[in-house]
């Protein structure tokens, strides 16, 4: 492979794994800082270290270890964007941010290894992934209006954090071209395909669009489905990506994940968008490029996935988890043309 900009490279490598904190230190830590003694369960995780927390009177809780090589600024953006949604919309489903016994969000606390480390305390979101139920229109209707909740509960949050670069950002994606090469031979004019769209019709737009901090990542992972009624969002979990961007990304990404395998693949995530159009009314020109950022946001699913999975074999499979099937679904998406497509979403944005 080719060298590219080390910068990128850095982007996309992320933080390296840090050494292992055992279940039972993750127990200690939650009882001697947050008087909750618990049985801890360790959590899949790309970069922090995350363990469920289970008391003997049935609460659950999550203990988020912070990888040491994270900015300070960043986790704390993260703290503090919990700490607003629960000011601004308290029955928004995320998690909730308790504070230690001394009353600090974040604590920093000193490993065996001699790294330091932030530690915060959620609370756990009872359900389903939304992978595991099976898909639905209302189900798609609920999400679209919790995703434009939580964009516009986050639309008046403020933190210095809040414009650190990365690469999962959407407005970022060009930067992927030179790693174009990891994308597997068959699919690689597929993905230049879309690149070219994006440069050519997103890229002049996205920096005059509204920006503001996003969850940037809503994948059907970070999705919990209440687990009675299986058409409902019980959760929206996992805020490590959230960064400011563009409004509309948020919407692109979660529409991405919404894309069927099938003759007619826009349609379930036309669903979502007219819900979102709903509740936070989309630009025309967010309209416009919609489809360009839906596309984009699977193009960078395909080539991030592979070069990392490449360079950490031993995570490759939580790295490759939604690879093959945004693989699947941009090729159906080449079956239509940017026209057919933004028409579509315009019906659905009139309620057609």
């Amino acid at each position: 492979m080719q060298d590219h900009d080390p910068a990128t490279g850095d982007l996309i490598d992320g933080l390296r794994a840090a050494s292992p904190i055992p279940e039972e230190h993750a127990q200690a830590l939650a009882t001697e800082h947050y008087g909750v003694p618990a049985l801890a369960r360790r959590l899949d995780s790309e970069r922090d270290q995350n363990f469920r927390l289970h008391t003997a009177d049935d609460r659950r809780y999550v203990l988020k270890i912070a990888n040491p090589a994270e900015d300070r600024a960043v986790t704390n953006l993260q703290s503090e964007a919990l700490r607003h949604l629960a000011s601004k919309d308290p029955t928004l489903p995320v998690p909730r941010i308790f504070p230690a016994l001394n009353g600090a969000l974040e604590l920093e606390i000193k490993f065996d290894d001699g790294s330091v480390r932030i530690v915060r305390l959620l609370s756990f979101v009872e359900g389903t992934p939304m992978h595991q139920v099976p898909p639905s229109a209302a189900l798609r209707r609920d999400l679209g209006r919790c995703a434009a909740r939580l964009a516009r509960a986050l639309r008046d949050f403020h933190h210095p954090g809040a414009n650190h670069k990365l690469l999962w950002d959407v407005q970022h994606a060009a930067e992927l071209r030179p790693l174009i090469g990891t994308v597997p031979a068959g699919q690689r004019d597929l993905v230049e395909h879309f690149l070219d769209d994006f440069e050519a019709h997103a890229v002049p737009v996205l920096e005059e669009l509204p920006k503001q901090p996003l969850h940037n990542d809503l994948n059907p992972h970070n999705v919990v489905i209440d687990p009675i009624n299986h058409e409902r969002v019980s959760g929206i979990i996992d805020f490590g990506d959230l960064t400011a961007t563009a409004r509309v990304n948020d919407l692109a990404i979660a529409c991405a994940y919404q894309v069927e395998d099938s003759n007619d693949p826009l349609a379930p995530a036309l669903e979502l968008v007219a819900a979102y159009h709903a509740v936070s009314p989309l630009e025309t020109r967010e309209r416009d490029i919609l489809f360009d950022l839906i596309a984009t946001r699977m193009v960078m699913t395909m080539v991030i996935s592979n070069i990392r999975a490449a360079r950490h074999p031993g995570n490759s499979a939580y790295i490759l988890r939604n690879n093959k099937q945004a693989s699947a679904r941009l090729s159906r998406l080449a079956t239509l043309s940017r026209q057919q497509a933004r028409a579509r979403i315009e019906r659905a944005c009139q309620g057609e």
